[in-house]
């Protein structure tokens, strides 16, 4: 376990003159012709840049409210088998950081989240906690839990460690070392703004085109407008995803995320557009583009 250091400098808000991640259903525009898609920024990153970045790199301000409403569960217990890395990729660092540490500090710097709790393999709790936590100041209380043996029971093992008192989870893989505060802030917001809302999901639109397939041939073309593309973090409010993993666990239902088990027990969920660049990482050449994009983050502040 992790006994975080009393630091509560406030993290820096949102800038008005920068657009918001929207909530939002249906694709303001066509993401392939969009105006947003077109416009790339230049990825070009000299090594004397990546040299600076890596010495000079400092932790997001955590903070925690006097009642904060938000767990999160984040999950690091996957093999890393189509990476290539024996022992998994969550301790690959990316400029002089562990992945699992990027995504753990997003959520260390809102306020709402009370909790942090990682999910990795039983074996292996001291090393990630040793590599990945307590070489790095966190300010919310940060504490382990089991993995299982699919990302299902991974969830709900993380999600059995949330205490009561806690209103809404918020689940992140641990993967995802791009997800920031105001990403976060604003999905948890969403939940909470929306009393009919059992939890929200951030992705976006889908891009390319789409076929359907049966045996190696296309048997159709759907409309993509209808697609996209789900992220993580997932937020809920908590006694609602604990019902629905009861529920699936007592069916024997194994579902692709959590959402997808709170829609099957018949609750309503909002999805949350955030950026692209909010990738997992999954095969080697996920690497160069997490880089690149952390890289550009932090030059621009």
């Amino acid at each position: 376990m992790h006994r975080p250091t009393a630091n509560t400098t406030p993290f820096a808000r949102h800038d008005p003159s920068k657009p918001r991640y929207t909530a939002s259903r249906h694709a303001a525009s066509d993401p392939v012709t969009g105006p947003s898609v077109l416009a790339a920024p230049d990825l070009y990153i000299s090594q004397d840049d990546i040299e600076k970045l890596e010495t000079s790199l400092g932790p997001l301000r955590g903070q925690v409210a006097k009642k904060p409403h938000t767990a999160a569960v984040i999950l690091g217990g996957g093999s890393g088998e189509r990476f290539g890395r024996k022992g998994g990729k969550q301790l690959l660092r990316l400029l002089g950081k562990p992945i699992l540490t990027w995504s753990a500090e997003a959520f260390d710097a809102v306020a709402d989240v009370g909790l942090i709790i990682i999910v990795v393999p039983e074996e292996r709790m001291d090393e990630y906690c040793r590599e990945a936590i307590d070489a790095f100041p966190f300010v919310t209380p940060v504490i382990m839990a089991a993995a299982g043996a699919i990302r299902q029971e991974s969830s709900f093992s993380g999600l059995n460690m949330v205490p009561l008192n806690y209103e809404f989870v918020a689940v992140h893989d641990g993967a995802r070392p791009l997800v920031t505060p105001e990403l976060i802030s604003h999905t948890i917001a969403t939940v909470r703004g929306s009393v009919d809302a059992d939890g929200a999901v951030v992705g976006y639109p889908a891009i390319d085109t789409l076929k359907l397939v049966s045996d190696n041939n296309i048997i159709g073309t759907p409309d993509r407008a209808a697609f996209w593309t789900a992220q993580t973090p997932q937020v809920f409010r908590t006694e609602v995803l604990r019902v629905a993993h009861r529920q699936a666990l007592a069916e024997g239902f194994v579902g692709t995320d959590d959402s997808s088990l709170v829609e099957r027990d018949g609750g309503k969920v909002l999805l949350v557009e955030g950026p692209r660049d909010n990738i997992k990482i999954t095969v080697p050449e996920d690497r160069g583009l997490a880089e690149a994009g952390l890289t550009l983050r932090l030059k621009a502040h």
